[in-house]
């Protein structure tokens, strides 16, 4: 036999839009009051969701500047052997050994040797400067992502065809030439050959002298460069990966293949830039916890404001109290609707700072090629966050109206 649930009665049904009915009437009476108890509201929630925002733009901001070092790159270079070895006995790295990872690795789009070597170039006032060349291939550019604001980088027809060619800093061209383009087609004598310059570069992210790439430095073919050395050795390698999720396999996977080439003692240390993308992630979310905590406190402060108004609201509505108490409503009633006004102030001023809140990331991809990252998360806990305030400051009024003596309370005056 089906059993058939009954439906409640049709005043239990209306009990709870009653309740919100009445709470809208005592808002619509008390305009100026439910206004300023719910801008608190909408200042802390608006902001709690530009807080992300700041967060999450910062973060945006560090790791695509990380990222700007180099596309995906990997780095490896000879460290040495046993402490006890000689000079002899050193187990440098060479061009074979690139062609070997490029072989065994996979999602290698770009991949680079490096020789560094140090001239003396004559400088303005007819003096010399030792300056630093470094002998790289034509892919150099790319997996170093470099910007060339002058002329071009060398190609694989260069390398191949070992022409003497180069590529200056900023600062160098502007030292030598007064400017990058009066540079384009001068020439330079390194080891007594003339090299001419065909173009200028930077890092696309400012290093501060930490990396391979010094405000002086002269790019040229690696094929050229091996001319000027009485070794085969290379002094690092640089790797791209087409996909940033294979960086961390693949640096193992490099520095098993070196090995496997190379002396058991022998040491080639492999690295990537993705502990330092972990390290600006921390830091901008560390930044974020903090900020998020000044907004709690703004939000903490606007619940004490709402816990106030309906404190004192209770005050003024004694009598009403009172009477509805005689007609049958219950304590459970009495507290039920306080506390809808007061998760209704909250939730009101909480939307409405939400909207304030996105307005300005949202405006500013109209008006900026920028686009500021938004979190819809924020927006779940913005709201979140405002029902519980409404919730917890506004039990205490509720539950003081609910406790009032319905005598006493119809006597009050």
């Amino acid at each position: 036999m089906t059993t058939v649930v009954p439906r409640p009665p049709v005043y239990e049904r209306l009990h709870y839009r009653e309740i919100f009915v009445v709470a809208i009437e005592t808002f619509r009476s008390n305009t100026i009051r439910f206004v300023l108890t719910a801008l608190g509201m909408v200042i802390g929630t608006a902001s709690l969701i530009l807080v992300v925002t700041i967060g999450l733009t910062g973060k945006q901001y560090i790791l695509r500047e990380i990222n700007a070092i180099g596309a995906n790159m990997i780095t490896a270079d000879y460290d040495g052997g046993s402490i006890y070895g000689s000079a002899s006995s050193n187990d440098y790295m060479t061009l074979d050994d690139m062609r070997a990872i490029r072989a065994q690795v996979p999602g290698i789009v770009a991949a680079s040797p490096m020789i560094q070597l140090h001239d003396q170039v004559p400088v303005p006032g007819g003096k010399v400067r030792d300056e630093m060349v470094l002998g790289v291939s034509s892919e150099y550019q790319y997996v170093r992502n470099l910007v060339i604001p002058a002329g071009r980088f060398f190609d694989e027809y260069d390398s191949t065809s070992r022409n003497k060619v180069a590529l200056i800093t900023k600062s160098l061209a502007n030292r030598l030439f007064s400017s990058e383009e009066a540079a384009i087609g001068q020439h330079l004598k390194l080891n007594g050959l003339p090299f001419t310059i065909v173009g200028t570069f930077r890092e696309r992210v400012e290093t501060f002298g930490q990396s391979e790439i010094s405000d002086d430095t002269i790019l040229i073919p690696y094929t050229v460069a091996r001319y000027f050395t009485d070794t085969d050795a290379v002094k690092s390698m640089f790797f791209s990966m087409s996909d940033a999720e294979r960086v961390p396999t693949a640096t193992k996977e490099i520095q098993a293949v070196l090995q496997s080439r190379h002396r058991p003692e022998s040491v080639y240390p492999v690295q990537n830039l993705t502990q330092l993308l972990e390290v600006g992630a921390k830091t901008a979310n560390a930044l974020t916890a903090v900020l998020l905590l000044i907004s709690a406190v703004t939000l903490v402060v606007s619940g004490v404001g709402i816990m106030n108004i309906m404190l004192a609201t209770v005050s003024a509505r004694i009598r009403e109290i009172g009477v509805r108490k005689a007609v049958g409503a219950t304590n459970q009633e009495i507290r039920l609707q306080f506390l809808t006004e007061a998760v209704l102030i909250s939730l009101v001023g909480g939307s409405i700072g939400i909207i304030a809140g996105l307005a300005i990331p949202v405006s500013l991809r109209f008006f900026t090629d920028y686009r500021v990252p938004i979190s819809g998360l924020s927006v779940i806990i913005a709201l979140v966050v405002s029902s519980m305030v409404g919730v917890l400051f506004g039990t205490l009024p509720a539950t003081r109206a609910a406790q009032l003596d319905p005598v006493e309370s119809l006597r009050h005056e």
